[in-house]
């Protein structure tokens, strides 16, 4: 049976987290590649600054703020679509560095709460208007830490683990569906905000998770992995991409000229 051409609304993309790092350099690169991009996010004045600058580019940008914990809220924002074509599940972090033995529980349950749930909440309410467009795509960022561990790391590793579990599911369980479900697992990115959230503002601390590695991966890097996917022809599903630098040969290997 030949397929439909995709319908003008399978062009609009939501992503969330799009207020920096990833997420903002996602929007801008899917809105160039001719999508009409819909950037959430919890504060509202990056996402409307961000939204300017890409209709100013001469592209399509709307921006909402949104926090993807909050179920009804996510309920509320998913009424304003029929159809969408593309969900970017980005919104996410780290918290901390402990060990299990004094892990804050309340960093733990944010970091579950924001990329898990937050996920789930976003494609439940967005997978029927992903259907809807006749050819959608659900695309998780996740992160190599879902993967394989490292010591301090458990927290984060334990959301993550959860966000590569919920996609691998969400595609056994669609398949048939007119969707495809793409995993985006990155490695060492240096953002302007990633590190220095996880250490709480220490910018020693956040400084010294790129020390000596020449290129870590930038926030573009990812993004331009990201619209790879999402842009490849209808009938191929890119089901788990692992991008890392080149200096990064596993969570705990990495080459640092010191």
């Amino acid at each position: 049976m030949a397929t439909a051409a995709p319908s003008a609304a399978s062009r609009i993309a939501v992503v969330t987290g799009a207020s920096s790092g990833i997420g903002a350099a996602t929007a801008r690169r899917l809105a160039a590649a001719g999508y009409r991009v819909v950037l959430t996010a919890r504060r509202k004045d990056r996402i409307e600054a961000l939204a300017e600058e890409i209709d100013a580019a001469g592209h399509q940008a709307t921006a909402y703020a949104l926090d993807v914990t909050d179920r009804a809220a996510v309920d509320e924002f998913a009424t304003a679509f029929r159809t969408i074509g593309v969900l970017v599940n980005n919104a996410g972090g780290a918290l901390g560095a402990d060990p299990v033995a004094t892990g804050d529980p309340a960093d733990w349950r944010t970091m579950y709460e924001t990329n898990v749930i937050g996920t789930l909440n976003l494609t439940q309410a967005l997978l029927p208007k992903l259907v809807a467009s006749g050819d959608g795509t659900v695309v998780v960022v996740s992160s190599t830490a879902g993967h394989g561990t490292y010591e301090g790391g458990a927290g984060y590793v334990a959301a993550k683990h959860g966000a590569h579990v919920l996609a691998e599911t969400l595609r056994l369980e669609i398949v048939g569906q007119p969707v495809r479900v793409v995993e985006i697992a990155p490695g060492m990115v240096r953002t302007d905000e990633f590190a220095l959230t996880r250490f709480g503002g220490d910018t020693e601390k956040a400084a010294r998770v790129y020390e000596g590695v020449a290129e870590p991966l930038t926030a573009d890097d990812v993004a331009d992995t990201i619209t790879w996917a999402v842009s490849r022809p209808s009938h191929v599903n890119i089901d788990l991409l692992v991008v890392r630098p080149r200096a990064q040969a596993s969570n705990t290997k990495v080459h640092r000229e010191l």
